[in-house]
């Protein structure tokens, strides 16, 4: 893209005016601002509960439910980078974020949604290492090997972001720069400036294609040699039992990576704006979401935890007669 004429002032900083949808009539507002609130509080009190369970119930201080509090406490802040801004969006019609605060939003949403991508790789070595290697489970996945991890996983996905944040800051934009989405996603940034934006485009795309495809590949990796050692036990049961160890991941996995391809092709394909911007809002609203119902209905030691904190047993009584 070709660099255009600015307006603004080189001695102030630009205003930020985030559109929205630009085709969603003002009737719809309020409908769709509690459609988005009742995301964002599934979202903080699914994760929370899977937070406080994990911590308090002694069973799950093992090395699969510590990357999943890393996964839940990920997701409350990765939601909370963007969603606030958007309800605030719909209900005062607050469009405005000034510089730093644009920045700030695009550095944490692009940080937490590398740091997704990376525990969940994570994970799956903790699958693999269980599954293709049980002998050496407790020797390879010490305390201190699954704290390493983790933050190995999130210490990357702060940093990564970084060059494209800094370099994209000082590109040039008019005084009130119109931002087509509900935040400050990088793209739609790169796409308001009036510099050229050839450079910062590929920077994206090439973080964008790390972020996304290097993972997939060490989690698809992790996952054949999970399936080969799964179809060498011998007995039905045992199979079953290792591949239910992995069903929730794998779903996570899938949700993860749905999302991302929901983004991309609403971005490539010939649709209108709005697809656009929604195809951003799903890969920023769906996998928080559906993370912990995956894990509460599906994964039976987070159930029973959270059952337990819900309705905890009466001291000297017991269901026994």
């Amino acid at each position: 893209m070709d660099a255009t004429a600015c307006t603004g002032s080189k001695d102030s900083s630009p205003t930020f005016y985030l559109v929205g949808m630009p085709s969603l009539q003002e009737f719809f507002f309020l409908p769709v601002f509690f459609l988005f609130l009742f995301f964002y509080l599934l979202i903080l009190v699914g994760n929370t509960l899977i937070l406080v369970a994990v911590v308090i119930e002694p069973r799950l201080h093992k090395p699969m439910y510590f990357f999943l509090i890393n996964l839940s406490a990920l997701d409350i802040l990765f939601t909370t980078s963007t969603v606030p801004k958007m309800l605030s969006l719909l209900l005062l019609g607050d469009h405005f974020l000034s510089f730093p605060a644009c920045f700030l939003q695009m550095y944490l949403f692009h940080s937490f949604s590398c740091s997704e991508a990376f525990i969940l790789v994570v994970m799956a070595y903790d699958r693999y290492v269980a599954i293709c290697r049980p002998l050496h489970y407790p020797v390879h996945m010490t305390p201190w090997t699954n704290a390493a991890l983790a933050a190995s996983a999130w210490i990357t996905a702060l940093l990564l972001p970084i060059p494209a944040v800094v370099q994209t800051s000082h590109m040039a934009f008019n005084h009130t720069v119109h931002i087509y989405n509900c935040f400050c996603d990088h793209l739609a940034v790169v796409q308001a400036s009036c510099s050229d934006t050839t450079s910062q485009t590929f920077l994206g795309f090439c973080i964008a294609m790390v972020v996304s495809f290097l993972p997939l590949l060490l989690v698809l990796i992790s996952y054949t040699h999970i399936l080969a050692a799964v179809l060498r036990i011998s007995s039905r049961e045992g199979r079953s039992k290792a591949f239910s160890t992995c069903s929730s991941h794998l779903l996570v996995v899938g949700t993860y990576y749905s999302s991302i391809a929901i983004a991309y092709v609403a971005y490539r394909a010939d649709l209108p704006l709005d697809f656009h911007i929604m195809g951003n809002v799903v890969f920023a609203i769906l996998t928080p979401v559906l993370n912990p119902l995956i894990y509460t209905l599906r994964n039976k030691d987070v159930k029973a935890a959270i059952s337990k904190m819900s309705c905890p047993q009466v001291p000297g009584h017991s269901g026994d007669l």
